[in-house]
């Protein structure tokens, strides 16, 4: 006879509690620094500022103890912190920026308002989301709003052109980047599609150079990919949004099938749109010009942007040279596209390894997720929605360091904007309710064990 026994895991809430409790104070400390060092005194708001902060984390503690108790201890500290560093810098090149009179860059305050904003919308996420299965209901309607989002700024009198790109809407009088919020849909969309076709995807087809390449007659949902990606790239010139969502689908589709064939396929189908865009859209090339050679005579009046980013990462050094002493201000939008550059000078080499270290024990920490997971939609939720923080981070950084051309997407948590900020929060609350599902004890069954209810019923704990 066999009976069910409960194992119970430890939750780790404490280590949680401790963990937030440490990014509040570097962060509220962060934000002290930087007054200091521009103003040689603390900020006015101070107090405020960190009772408010506190707030927002204690609701966090709170929210998931009672919601997801099994959830990672590490997400949310990590997210908390990499958001407050964000707007400590922000207002460090906000200040800079007045004090040496430039035109005025959004301002920690604002910041501050989109972060509360995502708390709320995160908060929502895992007090309404009970169960992450029940996004699989929603695949082909979260296709369709993906596309719909994704095509708004091509909608005449809604979108608008930045720096050579239509990836914009304007709702009265305030921006937004649809495209950060179609990530999450169409994540939630592959992962729903590709884990009731697994299956046939995974089938081998023809063999070539070694490799074995999927069945033609499954090359069709790839191709639809490629299409709308291509769609992205034509008609609203950004090529950052575009290898997203494209590498998105061919990352999930490699998770979903464990066939290496379908990255080389991927690789091979997004060479010619690169090659395209980076000769018939100007400011592609330009980008890539400054790529290759930025200090060149007739390139550096055209590459001011990354000339001046490397001149920051020149002046950091190994420690930098300290928070509220850099000289943001001199690099174009230091708060947003070029935030990587202000932390480098201001925090040197240490300080920009301690953040790359941050995210990559975020991305980490959504593959742990994924990998415990016992259901493949789950898997691929949690691997998708990794991918793309991970995506975003080594183009952005990858962009500022020259290791790649600079593209148009941002740095998650740190760079000025809301719509990026809030839909990476969503993205941090689905992260939350996934690793709680990943990290639950289940039930076993223990053969010959009495049956429930019976003396002697043996129980056990182990850690999750």
């Amino acid at each position: 006879m066999a009976t069910i026994v409960s194992y119970t895991a430890r939750p780790r809430r404490i280590i949680q509690a401790v963990l937030l409790a440490f990014a509040v104070i570097i962060g509220v400390g962060a934000y002290a620094l930087v007054s200091l060092g521009r103003f040689d005194e603390l900020p006015e708001d101070l107090m405020r500022y960190g009772i408010g902060v506190t707030v927002l984390a204690l609701v966090l503690q709170v929210v998931v103890m009672w919601r997801t108790p099994y959830a990672d201890p590490v997400i949310l500290p990590l997210v908390v912190l990499l958001n407050l560093l964000g707007v400590a810098m922000i207002d460090s090149v906000h200040a800079a920026n007045e004090i040496y009179g430039l035109r005025t860059s959004a301002g920690a305050d604002r910041q501050m308002l989109w972060a509360i904003v995502g708390v709320l919308l995160c908060v929502a996420v895992i007090v309404l989301l009970r169960d992450h299965r029940w996004l699989r209901r929603y695949t082909w309607i979260s296709a369709v709003v993906g596309a719909i989002l994704l095509l708004m700024p091509l909608v005449p009198g809604l979108g608008s052109a930045r720096n050579g790109s239509r990836i914009w809407i304007s709702i009265a009088g305030n921006s937004f980047q649809p495209a950060e919020l179609a990530k999450i849909a169409f994540a939630i969309f592959f992962a729903g599609y590709l884990v009731s076709r697994r299956d046939t995807l995974a089938l081998a087809g023809p063999k070539v150079l070694g490799i074995h390449l999927p069945r033609w007659s499954d090359f069709g949902p790839i191709l639809v990919a490629w299409g709308f990606a291509m769609a992205v790239l034509v008609f609203q010139t950004d090529l950052g949004t575009s290898l997203m969502f494209f590498g998105l689908f061919v990352v999930m589709l490699y998770v979903a099938t464990d066939r290496l064939s379908w990255l080389v396929i991927g690789a091979v189908m997004f060479l010619p749109p690169a090659v395209f865009a980076a000769t018939q859209m100007s400011h592609v090339r330009t980008r890539i010009t400054c790529w290759l050679d930025p200090l060149a005579s007739e390139n550096f009046a055209n590459c001011g942007q990354i000339n001046q980013g490397l001149f920051g990462l020149a002046n950091g050094g190994l420690t930098g040279a300290g928070l509220g002493e850099g000289r943001p201000d001199v690099v174009p939008h230091a708060e947003s596209d070029f935030i990587f550059t202000s932390f480098a000078e201001e925090l040197g080499m240490v300080g920009a390894f301690a953040l790359l270290l941050a995210y990559l024990l975020l991305v980490q920490r959504a593959v742990r997720a994924a990998v415990g997971i016992s259901d493949g939609f789950g898997t691929l939720l949690a691997g998708g929605l990794g991918f793309v923080v991970a995506l975003q981070v080594f183009v952005v950084v990858g962009g500022v360091t020259r290791v790649i051309p600079l593209t148009g997407l941002t740095l998650p948590f740190l760079a000025a904007g809301g719509s990026s900020l809030v839909c990476n929060w969503i993205i941090a609350g689905i992260l939350v309710r996934l690793s709680d599902a990943a990290r639950r004890p289940a039930a076993r069954q223990v053969p010959g064990a009495s049956a429930p209810g019976s003396a002697g019923r043996p129980s056990s704990e182990v850690p999750a």
